[in-house]
């Protein structure tokens, strides 16, 4: 491909240096260099040829022409025009690409006949002010980068911030949409109003582009983000034992936007993890806590699916092991951070900052630095060893698990025992009923029996169990105490309605009293 040719204006002494300054820095820089070649008068040998017609032939065999303007005019010619409004004419005429600098002298500073100038320019052209040097060099670079971005011959941004071919908001799921505006309002008092367009609110979160959906767009709100990205997916498996071995008890594979997959992983683990139930000593409500804290998992999970390599032909990983949790991500460390540092609160680097921004305003994640050190803290606070991490194909969170059994004032209700044999499915609830029941329920039926209390409703049952994803729940809690007949409706015959709520039958209650009285 054959380079794009820069005419940089401007042959008063004014921007000798700045003129030098670009032309060294553009061609040898790995990037820019690559693509771009230069003219600036300085390397131009001497000809017995008209300054002028030199400089205006420079301009036509150009393809963009890069105007600093400053306070003086130059040199005029018989017409009174100096070379540098000659060569914008005819930048102008023959429709260039044109980028414009202005130094950030005021107005009364510059030359008349400049600041005419200035304002034909404004007129016809963008143009960017600049402080010094240095900010003229960072100004060309971004306009250039943006100009090869804008031409398809690099993509340098992020990948969630390119346009998904394809798309249209019809791929938008608008409930999805509704219920990010309610979370986003309540969580960090998000100023859109619910009833905006699906358009406005994309726009104004910066998902759409030139009027087109960004990747970030379908992967946060999209219907189905896996058909446009088939692996940004989780996959959660849970095994007996402390190696990735068969038979595997309980493998899941997770689709849907990213706050779907960040809930859904979460709430496999939450359900698989040992949980303790306390007494009411302190408290009305029964008190519960998992082994691992909630918070730490969400953590480990958020940063995988948020920080993710999306252009990788891997996905997200969740394994449950009898000793650990690890959590594979196909990406890597910003190159600013060791594993280190990454313990230490640390500026925010994220890979996808327009998942990232949204994941951040529904309170899913914290953008300063802070949410690995807080995994360290709340892990070491529950008496576990400390998480670990690492940089191989993949990033790797390890979280250890409880391997020590529980104090009198708690109760497990999880199957995870540490005198159970591996090959035992570990997901038995520890306390068994003295007599036992005709069927056995499920592990998650038996904590659904342990924290209902009189009738409360699907949302008070997931809150009390720290879940977040609606069907998960109905599909593994929910259904099977109902098939089980250890809980039942208030309203039996609309399932549906509104104010549909739950409460133990008398199977449930034999269970629950049985439960309560193995830990006296």
């Amino acid at each position: 491909m054959d380079k794009l040719r820069i005419f940089i204006s401007s042959v008063q002494t004014e921007f000798a240096f700045e003129r030098q300054m670009l032309y060294d820095f553009i061609t040898l820089d790995a990037l820019l260099g690559r693509f771009f070649e230069v003219f600036i008068f300085e390397i131009l040998p001497a000809k017995n040829s008209k300054v002028t017609e030199v400089y205006l032939e420079q301009v036509k065999q150009s393809d963009i022409y890069l105007g600093i303007f400053g306070k003086e005019y130059g040199f005029e010619d018989e017409s009174g025009l100096s070379p540098t409004e000659r060569e914008f004419d005819a930048a102008n005429a023959d429709h260039k690409i044109r980028l414009i600098f202005l130094s950030n002298h005021p107005d009364e500073e510059r030359h008349p006949k400049e600041r005419d100038l200035i304002k034909r320019v404004e007129n016809v052209v963008i143009r960017k002010r600049f402080l010094d040097p240095n900010d003229l060099k960072t100004s060309v670079y971004v306009a250039l980068v943006n100009l090869l971005e804008e031409k398809e011959l690099i993509r340098s941004g992020p990948f969630d911030a390119t346009v998904c071919k394809d798309a249209t908001l019809d791929d938008i799921d608008p409930e999805r949409i509704k219920w990010f505006i309610g979370v986003a309002g309540s969580k960090r008092g998000f100023p859109v109003s619910p009833e905006s367009s699906t358009e406005k609110i994309l726009t104004h979160l910066h998902l759409m582009k030139s009027g087109k959906l960004t990747n970030a767009a379908i992967l946060l709100f999209g219907k189905q983000p896996q058909r446009f990205f088939i692996t940004a997916e989780v996959r959660c498996v849970m095994f007996y034992g402390n190696e990735i071995q068969k038979p595997i008890p309980s493998y899941q594979v997770y689709k849907g936007d990213v706050f779907q997959l960040v809930d859904q992983s979460i709430d496999f683990l939450l359900s698989r993890i040992d949980i303790y139930v306390g007494d009411r000593s302190q408290s009305v409500d029964v008190p519960i806590h998992y082994e691992i804290p909630r918070s730490a998992l969400a953590e480990a999970i958020v940063n995988a699916v948020a920080h993710r390599d999306y252009t990788s032909t891997g996905s997200v990983q969740v394994m449950l092991f009898r000793n650990r949790v690890e959590v594979w991500n196909p990406g890597r460390l910003p190159f600013q951070l060791t594993i280190s540092e990454l313990k230490k609160v640390h500026e925010s680097f994220p890979a996808n900052p327009l998942i990232a921004e949204p994941l951040y305003l529904a309170g899913y994640i914290e953008r300063i630095g802070t949410g690995i050190p807080d995994m360290i803290k709340n892990c070491l606070a529950a008496g576990l060893q400390e998480p670990e991490f690492a940089q191989e194909t993949s990033f790797r969170a390890i979280i250890w698990r409880k391997n020590k059994p529980t104090d009198q004032a708690t109760e497990k209700v999880s199957g995870e025992v540490a005198e159970q044999p591996a090959e035992q499915p570990a997901e038995q609830p520890t306390e068994q009923p003295t007599e036992q029941p005709t069927e056995q329920p499920t592990e998650q039926v038996t904590r659904m029996v342990i924290v209902l209390e009189k009738e409360m409703t699907r949302q008070e049952m997931m809150e009390k169990l720290d879940l977040k994803h609606r069907p998960s729940f109905l599909y593994s809690y929910i259904q099977p105490a109902l098939d089980g007949n250890w809980i039942e409706m208030t309203i039996p015959n609309n399932p549906n309605d509104p104010n549909q709520k739950y409460r133990l039958t008398a199977k449930g209650a034999a269970l629950k009293r049985k439960l309560k009285k193995g830990r006296k």
